[in-house]
Formats: C-alpha cells, sequence, structure tokens
C-alpha cells in the first residue's frame, strides 16, 4: 500500500512476534509449554513496590511532565551514585523514560542522525536498528565474535558515524564489559565526533560481580545510558525507565518527548522512587535466577552443548541445540540468527520460566534426541 512508511514497509515481522505465534499453536494444540524465548520476566512485583504505586494514585491524573517528577530523578541519580560511584545532576543529566525501548529507539531521531552512520554490535536487540532506520540513518553492524568476548572492533567504526550503540551486560550473549572497554569507547568518541548510547537494562542481573557502567568512563561527555526497571526489578509492564547523560542531549530529550507523549504516569514515577530506593528485592531477584540457572547449566551440559558467555543477563548463549527439536518438546528458545548472522549456530534460553518448569525442562532436555 502506498501510504505505509516504507521502512515500516519493508521491515520484517518482530522476532518476538514469531516466537509467540509458536507458542499459540502449540497451547492449541495440547502441547505443555515452557517457553524460554521472550524475555518477559514471569518474576513477581515487590509487594513494596505495587503498595506504593497503590498509595500513589490519585483522584484524578493530569498529563505527566516530560521532565518527570524530581523525586523520580533523584532516585536515579542517587541510585546510580550508590551503585557506580558517579554524581549524575538529577536536573540537567537525567530524564525519566516510559521504560528504556521508546527512549532506545528514538534517540538516532533526537540526535539528527539522518543521512549518517548509526554502528551496533550484532548480533543484538532489534530497537538499535530500528530506530535509525525511521530516523533516516545508514546502519553499520559490527560482528561480535566469541574470540574478542563479544565486545565490537571500534577500528571498524564508519568514517562518517554519529551513533555508537553498545549493551553491556549483552542481550543475547550475557557478556559482560570490562571497564576499559568503556574508556576506549570514550576515547573513541572524542576522536571521531560521535555519541555512545549504552544501553544497560540488564547491569543488576549478574552471578558473581557486579558489572560496570559507560557512566564510569574517565570522560563521559559523550555518554548516554539507558536504564530501565523491567528487568532489575520485573516491572516490565509499568514501563519505568530513564536516560543519563549530557546536559545538552537531556534538554534535547526533555524537548522532544511531549511531542510524542512518552511520559511516564507520575503514579509510576512514585513506585519507580520506590524500586529504585531498595536493592533487598533485587537481591532476591537474583537468587531466583541464580536458582534456576543451576538447574538448567547441568541439563545442558550432560547433553554435550556448551555454555558461552552468560556472565550476567537473565540470559544462557548455548551452542548445540537444534530449536525445532526443541519446540517438538514444547521448548521454546531463540534461534541466535534471529538476532543477526552472527548468532548463527546459537540459541538463547531466556530464564523466565518457574523454578518448577525450569526443573521440567531440565528433564526434557536429558530425553531430547
Amino acid at each position: 500500500m502506498s501510504g505505509i512508511n516504507p521502512t515500516l514497509a519493508e521491515m520484517a515481522t518482530y522476532p518476538f512476534v514469531r516466537l509467540e505465534e509458536a507458542r499459540r499453536r502449540l497451547v492449541a494444540a495440547g502441547v505443555e509449554v515452557i517457553d524460554f524465548g521472550k524475555g518477559d520476566p514471569n518474576e513477581p512485583t515487590d509487594p513494596m513496590i505495587r503498595q506504593a504505586l497503590v498509595d500513589a494514585l490519585p483522584e484524578r491524573a493530569p498529563y505527566p511532565l516530560a521532565q518527570g517528577l524530581p523525586e523520580m530523578r533523584e532516585a536515579a541519580s542517587g541510585w546510580l551514585e550508590r551503585r557506580f560511584g558517579v554524581a549524575v545532576d538529577p536536573d540537567t543529566e537525567i530524564v525519566p523514560t516510559y521504560g528504556s525501548k521508546e527512549a532506545i529507539f528514538s534517540l538516532a531521531q533526537v540526535l539528527g542522525t539522518r543521512g549518517r552512520v548509526v554502528a551496533f554490535g550484532e548480533p543484538a536487540y532489534p530497537v538499535y536498528e530500528r530506530g535509525a532506520l525511521f530516523a533516516g540513518a545508514r546502519v553499520q553492524t559490527l560482528p561480535l565474535r566469541r574470540e574478542n568476548g563479544f565486545l565490537p572492533d571500534l577500528e571498524e567504526l564508519d568514517d562518517d558515524v554519529a551513533l555508537v550503540w553498545v549493551n553491556y551486560p549483552h542481550n543475547p550473549t550475557g557478556a559482560v564489559a570490562p571497564r576499559e572497554f568503556y574508556n576506549e569507547l570514550a576515547e573513541a568518541a572524542e576522536r571521531h565526533d560521535f555519541v555512545v548510547g549504552s544501553d544497560e537494562a540488564y547491569t543488576e542481573l549478574w552471578f558473581d560481580e557486579p558489572p560496570p557502567s559507560a557512566l564510569q568512563a574517565a570522560d563521559r561527555s559523550r555518554i548516554v545510558v539507558f536504564q530501565t526497571l523491567s528487568k532489575r526489578s520485573s516491572m516490565t509492564g509499568y514501563r519505568s525507565g530513564f536516560v543519563a547523560g549530557p546536559p545538552a542531549i537531556v534538554a534535547a530529550l526533555k524537548a522532544y518527548r511531549p511531542t510524542v507523549g512518552t511520559a511516564p504516569q507520575e503514579f509510576v514515577q512514585r513506585a519507580s522512587v520506590a524500586a529504585w530506593n531498595d536493592e533487598r528485592h533485587v537481591e532476591e531477584t537474583r537468587g531466583r535466577y541464580r536458582a534456576k540457572r543451576d538447574v538448567l547449566i547441568p541439563a545442558l551440559r550432560d547433553r554435550g552443548w556448551e555454555i558461552v558467555a552468560s556472565e550476567a543477563t537473565m540470559y544462557l548463549w548455548v551452542v548445540g541445540p537444534d530449536p525445532g527439536a526443541l519446540l517438538e518438546r514444547g521448548i521454546i528458545v531463540s534461534p541466535g540468527e534471529m538476532f543477526g548472522p552472527s548468532g548463527e549456530g546459537y540459541v538463547r534460553f531466556a530464564l523466565v520460566p518457574t523454578l518448577e518448569e525450569c526443573e521440567r525442562a531440565a528433564e526434557i532436555l536429558r530425553e531430547v534426541a
């Protein structure tokens, strides 16, 4: 149809839509399904957070302001200082967002990347590419290779790059970037005049050592960090996160956001204040993911399948399984190539089923032909 935006018309079906379609077919056929496909936590949102939301519900809720509540910005700033040891001005360097996905999508438009290059590592979350294409940018993918620790080779960057996306801990591989990498990235951004977008949705889902943030780079003047409560606090449906970045970019985001109406509801922001100010529930969440991980890893290894990277996040990046054979047994996983050509030969297990379902899946995995 001629009236449809050609970027949308040319775009393939969003990968996770296909997984949902597969799940529905299996359920309709009466198959017991254990879904390790889509990374949507099934963990309960802590009662303290839910109560904070209820307490904040007003009799009348006016339109929220793009700059967000001061309490929300201060909670985000305080958390960043406690967690990463960085001082971020809540008034000029933070803006609350409607989760992180919409803010990630829109950054290429806010920065004016039209006709220039937006680069990101591959395999990757699809939104970096889609945001770039809708902004009229050209796309450069940087293969993330196992031998490089799934880090991009910054020497491969196009000369006309305007925005470079990184995502560590990484979806889908679970790899973690060392702090030195962020210093190298910041130095490259200064030399070549580009902005760094750092998607840090998974920094709080770790198993051995807490991962660093791009904000800890010696020079963060070109670094824009995206944080969210979706995974940290099992609040995907609340749609609450924030951007931390240089004052000029944060000011641009505040100017852009009223146009698209993506300011989070104030009662959600007040619940988010409670979430950012509490670590107990995050530690409990990590414990639940660790328990599920400990159930699945032996079953995968017993089959001779290799778990690669997987140092953090809620994912296991595995070499060996046949997604089709698993699907026949009711186990849904994400084929690695869904995230890009470099994902071929891998599958991603998202640790979202219950512990009991993971135990059942471990039994099935040992039986798969």
